[in-house]
């Protein structure tokens, strides 16, 4: 059996590389880089595959027993920013990547101007399976560029998880606006609740509510990055939530603790505003609370939209030096497109599919007993095809995590406020693009 073998990749420096016309239909293409060859390989192949699904392995065992010619050997990790993004670089500077990486939308421009991802427009497969995506997550990949830097894998649409049965016992209406969000936020908390809680590090949920209301963080032309994290609409939801904070409407506990869980558990949090993969998170973290949570549309920033954000999701690529592009692109395709993959990956790990066929595969369409028998699935399939495809990401998102995270703690404590900590991540995000010699529009 052939087994993988990698191109020594070098030393890998930030590129000054510059993503052209990243929002949607956007001017010249270039990429800096060609399209990778794709052409199959003389006899079998082995690839190597790292990933922190939950259950993955399991689903590459299907593949590997209906493909005896193209085995795929499986490595789980930490998640992308626990470990393995960093990994990643490592194994491409020392030229031992391996040929499939998971690498969520929000990293991956990160990674092409450290040019450590494979461009698969050269694989016909790649090519013809854009129409089967949604179409905002193709762009995810492509990057408004002619290149296609990695398969779309799972999508987070968001929409507004909450309490059916509070809301109902205190005749407070299901807030279809965030100006009626506000609204019940003040009846809840005069009945000693709290409509939900701020999340100081989901910095990702934020940017969602910020798509949502049609901003943008990054843009970059032929000249350079544009950074625009203090952009009209980002001060306007940090204003709005801002104000939400100041009167005390919503809770502050850190996310994803046992204090979190407890106010959701307890009833003292009504609501939460997440993505599809946050169904899990209620039914494991509030299980008391079965049966009484529902799902509805997110508010809308102005009365009869139907807009949603969008947060979280991954792609599978084709790290740089991968000698098998083509193997590669069949199973990342398989794992995403098929049927049979993507229901096994949404047994497994909850992932909810990128694909418009996936929304409507067999496991999502029955009601959840969680959720009241509610078919919930077919909220968060109805704002898949909501959400903007002009949300673009920058090179320096961890950097850029932290800092934001870093305000939005001093503004919840008292220090400055959420339009303050966007303001200096700006200016510390272009500091960051500056000092790894990454072209900023100014």
């Amino acid at each position: 059996m052939q087994h993988s073998k990698k191109k020594a990749a070098g030393a890998i420096a930030i590129a000054a590389l510059v993503l052209t016309g990243c929002s949607a239909g956007g001017g010249d293409t270039s990429t800096g880089g060609d399209a990778a060859a794709c052409t199959p390989a003389d006899g079998d192949v082995t690839l190597e595959f790292t990933s922190w699904i939950p259950g993955i392995e399991d689903v590459v065992k299907i593949w590997n027993d209906e493909n005896p010619e193209i085995q795929v050997k499986v490595q789980t990790g930490p998640n992308g920013n626990g470990g393995t993004y960093q990994n990643f670089f490592n194994q491409l500077q020392a030229g031992d990547a391996p040929d499939l990486g998971q690498i969520e939308y929000d990293a991956l421009p990160n990674f092409l101007v450290q040019d450590g991802l494979e461009d698969l427009s050269a694989c016909e497969d790649v090519v013809a399976a854009e129409g089967d995506f949604v179409d905002w997550a193709w762009g995810q990949v492509t990057l408004g560029t002619e290149g296609v830097y990695g398969i779309p894998q799972d999508i987070g649409p968001m929409a507004l998880f909450y309490r059916a049965d509070l809301f109902e016992q205190n005749d407070i209406p299901i807030p279809t606006t965030w100006d009626e969000y506000r609204e019940a936020a003040v009846q809840i908390r005069a009945l000693g609740g709290y409509i939900t809680n701020f999340s100081q590090s989901d910095i990702n949920q934020f940017a969602g509510f910020v798509w949502q209301d049609g901003g943008q963080w990054f843009s970059s032309d032929d000249a350079g990055w544009t950074v625009s994290l203090d952009g009209e609409q980002s001060v306007s939801v940090a204003d709005y939530w801002q104000g939400l904070l100041d009167d005390d409407l919503v809770a502050t506990v850190p996310a994803w603790t046992d204090e979190w869980n407890n106010a959701y558990n307890s009833g003292e949090v009504w609501t939460w505003n997440s993505a599809v993969w946050g169904a899990n998170s209620i039914s494991s973290g509030a299980p008391d609370t079965a049966g009484n949570w529902a799902v509805a549309p997110l508010p809308q920033w102005s009365a009869g939209d139907s807009v949603a954000g969008n947060w979280g999701g991954s792609s599978t690529a084709v790290l740089k030096g991968s000698e098998h592009v083509y193997e590669a692109t069949k199973f990342a395709l398989w794992l995403n497109t098929s049927e049979e993959a993507l229901t096994a990956l949404a047994e497994a790990a909850n992932l909810y599919p990128a694909t418009t066929a996936g929304l409507k595969l067999p496991v999502y369409a029955d009601g959840v007993d969680f959720y009241g028998g509610q078919k919930i699935y077919d909220v968060f399939a109805e704002a898949a095809t909501q959400v903007s495809p002009d949300f673009v990401w920058g090179p320096t998102m961890t950097q850029t995590y932290a800092d934001v995270s870093d305000g939005f703690k001093g503004a919840v404590s008292g220090s400055g406020t959420l339009a303050d900590a966007l303001k200096d991540a700006q200016t510390s995000t272009v500091d960051a693009l500056k000092s790894a010699s990454i072209p900023v529009t100014e």
